[in-house]
């Protein structure tokens, strides 16, 4: 084995060569549109033009006004600011399942694919049983047992989700493990541990990436789905989900806003969260080539 090949250019490009935006106006207008959320959940008590929590029965379901943008719910409540702290919840929570599951997801994949062997079927068989059971069913069992919250969905939805990140990781580990280049740095007698941490993991940094943007918009919509249901994010606390499960009453009524409002900005958040995980993907898969 030669010294070029040794000491050459033996990792693959990682983050640094993934370009943000360049991927069409859809993507960028994601991004944006990410960046946007972001801060908007940041700034909620600065923007927010009303106390999301204060009731004012004299006022329910009042239209759109110069006080009211976008109206207010059965109990009173400016919609607009609650749809802007709702920001908050409808962020925070995904954000502690996608953080929980890619790191355990990464942590099981990498030690399946690059140990193999029993190894792997212990932890492949593990990843398949979790798989096998629906997030929201598993959710609704632990709150089911601890009461209704945020913590119980979040962890159940963090170990739902474990397996889409572990199995991906898990056949990337497996590629990167069979290249010359982690050859290499074997020979040279470094550790396991310290080629998957510096060389291997940066490798599939990216590919992990565009999975966990992806699952951050479904784990968004599955805790809505919790909270719509009661069992997420209680009242008074203002949550996306919640807030559609408030104005339902308020339809019956006509008033659409209570409802629509939060209806809307959940459909935007998940597509531009899978917007923006499907571009990433799509620029590995043509650097590929």
């Amino acid at each position: 084995m030669t010294t070029a090949t040794l000491h050459g250019p033996l990792r693959r490009p990682g983050l640094r060569r993934l370009r943000i935006l360049g991927h069409g106006p859809l993507f960028t207008a994601s991004v944006v549109l990410l960046a946007a959320l972001v801060a908007v959940a940041a700034l909620a008590p600065l923007l927010a033009p009303h106390d999301p929590e204060a009731l004012d029965l004299s006022s329910a379901l009042a239209g759109s006004s110069a006080d009211h943008l976008l109206g207010t719910d059965q109990s009173g409540r400016d919609v607009l600011s609650r749809l802007l702290y709702g920001a908050r919840t409808g962020l925070l929570g995904p954000l502690l399942v996608v953080g929980l599951s890619t790191l355990a997801g990464i942590l099981l994949g990498t030690v399946a694919g690059w140990r193999g062997g029993w190894a792997d079927a212990l932890l492949s068989r593990a990843l398949d049983l979790v798989f096998s059971f629906p997030g929201l069913l598993l959710a609704v069992l632990l709150v089911a047992v601890t009461g209704p919250g945020t913590t119980a969905p979040v962890l159940a939805m963090a170990v739902a989700y474990t397996p889409y990140v572990g199995r991906l990781v898990r056949g990337l580990a497996r590629q990167e493990k069979a290249r010359p280049y982690i050859e290499a740095y074997r020979v040279q007698g470094r550790s396991g541990a310290s080629v998957c941490a510096r060389h291997l993991l940066p490798n599939i940094a990216p590919t992990v990436l565009a999975q966990s943007a992806i699952n951050f918009g479904y784990a968004l919509m599955d805790l809505a789905a919790l909270s719509f249901l009661g069992l997420g994010v209680q009242p008074p606390a203002a949550d996306w989900g919640a807030m559609i499960n408030d104005g339902e009453s308020a339809l019956q009524q006509g008033a659409m806003l209570p409802a629509l409002a939060p209806c809307v900005c959940i459909v935007l958040a998940v597509v531009a969260f899978g917007t923006v995980g499907e571009g990433i993907a799509d620029r590995l898969a043509k650097r590929e080539r």
